[in-house]
């Protein structure tokens, strides 16, 4: 799975994709900074299981710290949205067509209001006018491609499947379609849609198929009113107020040995040396962390994967009873699924092999046998039997 920053020029993108991945990607203060998409791996963050199993885990595919596993994901930072984009303003079609394989989406607005909707200085800017400048252009642009298929859809019965056909580039199912053009009381069958009706269509499908979340980025220069305000507009669930800077700041002073820091967490300490004008600054930091219960960045991806996208986290083992792999590893690797999938598909997940000569698995926490259309749980400890074994 895949989860894509984006925004319009100037909000902090970069930043925050920098804090997450701590990758050297171009940072400053002037729209179009991003040029190419970045891609990199971020960790998202859960309580390991181990703590409830009251053993000590070795991690293989991810890592631990005070309890806490941090399994690797996959981002992208896709350069600034600006209005007119899907006419080409901008950098245009460009950036819009390297988001056609994200899964779901963090959009990054500028909370303090001090950037406009193209990224340009100003005294004040609604971020609510960003948020939905983004899902216009993304609108247009989808309904743009359906409308320049249209005399080939108008000859197609069986319009679900001709539109899962036309947009397989962006992982989208005939069972979005179905449920996009029920909300807008669309028929699929030889498809005859306005201009109008098509945009309204490509709206509902992106909610099903590139959901967003809004980062409410550089809170420490703005207000907690504004953040409220932005989500009393959005929703709660859909916005999280969070700073970038600060994010990234935390992060290499970690990385440098100043400071003991876990991303997400409310707090931290000096453990190495640091000068006065660090000192400061860091003290600063901490105010921040602790007023906000965290930076919010890591929130903001934890949300991306375990909200937007539904997934959970199970452990696969070898040895049910020491809740190791043949090397001896205590739960060794952690991994993503998506809520409802069965102990099959993670078995097809590790590989092809292991699904192919699946027979069973074994509940570890239970000590009981389940089958393989076994409905997976989160935290669920598995080990899966195969022939001959």
């Amino acid at each position: 799975m895949l989860v894509g920053i984006i925004g319009a020029p100037n909000k902090g993108k970069s930043t925050i994709f920098s804090a997450l991945t701590l990758a050297e990607v171009e940072i400053a203060d002037y729209p179009f900074t991003t040029i190419k998409p970045n891609t990199g791996v971020a960790y998202v963050t859960r309580e390991c299981v181990h703590k409830e199993l009251g053993v000590v885990c070795k991690p293989r595919n991810s890592l631990c710290a005070d309890g806490v596993r941090r399994i690797p994901v996959s981002i992208v930072d896709v350069a600034g949205l600006v209005p007119g984009a899907h006419l080409g303003k901008g950098m245009g079609n460009q950036f819009l067509n390297d988001l056609v394989n994200a899964d779901a989406l963090i959009q990054v607005v500028d909370v303090s209001g001090t950037t406009d909707v193209e990224g340009k200085p100003c005294t004040w800017s609604d971020p609510a006018i960003d948020v939905k400048m983004i899902r216009e252009e993304l609108a247009e642009w989808l309904a743009k491609i359906i409308m320049a298929h249209a005399g080939a859809l108008s000859r197609r019965p069986d319009g679900a499947k001709a539109i899962e056909e036309l947009l397989s580039g962006f992982k989208v199912t005939a069972g979005q379609v179905a449920k996009a053009a029920d909300a807008n009381s669309l028929t699929l069958s030889n498809i005859n849609w306005s201009a109008e009706r098509a945009k309204n269509f490509a709206a509902s499908l992106l909610e099903l198929n590139k959901p967003i979340i809004i980062a409410a980025n550089k809170l420490d220069k703005g207000s907690m009113e504004k953040l409220l305000a932005l989500k009393a507009e959005l929703g709660t669930e859909t916005v999280v107020g969070c700073s970038g800077a600060i994010e990234l700041a935390l992060k290499k002073a970690a990385k440098n040995g100043i400071i003991a820091y876990l991303p997400g967490a409310p707090s931290f300490s000096i453990s190495g040396i640091a000068t006065p004008g660090q000192e400061k600054a860091l003290n600063y930091m901490l105010k921040y962390t602790e007023a906000n219960k965290g930076t919010g960045v890591q929130e903001v991806l934890n949300k991306a994967y375990f909200g937007l996208l539904q997934n959970i986290v199970v452990y696969p083992v070898e040895d049910e009873n020491k809740y190791a792999d043949h090397f001896g590893n205590t739960l060794p690797d952690a991994i993503l699924m998506k809520d409802g999938s069965t102990v099959l598909e993670l078995a097809a997940k590790i590989h092809t092999d292991l699904a192919k000569n699946m027979l069973y698995a074994i509940d570890v926490k239970k000590k009981m046998r389940v089958s393989k259309d076994y409905k997976l749980k989160d935290n669920d400890v598995l080990k899966i039997v195969t022939a001959g074994k």
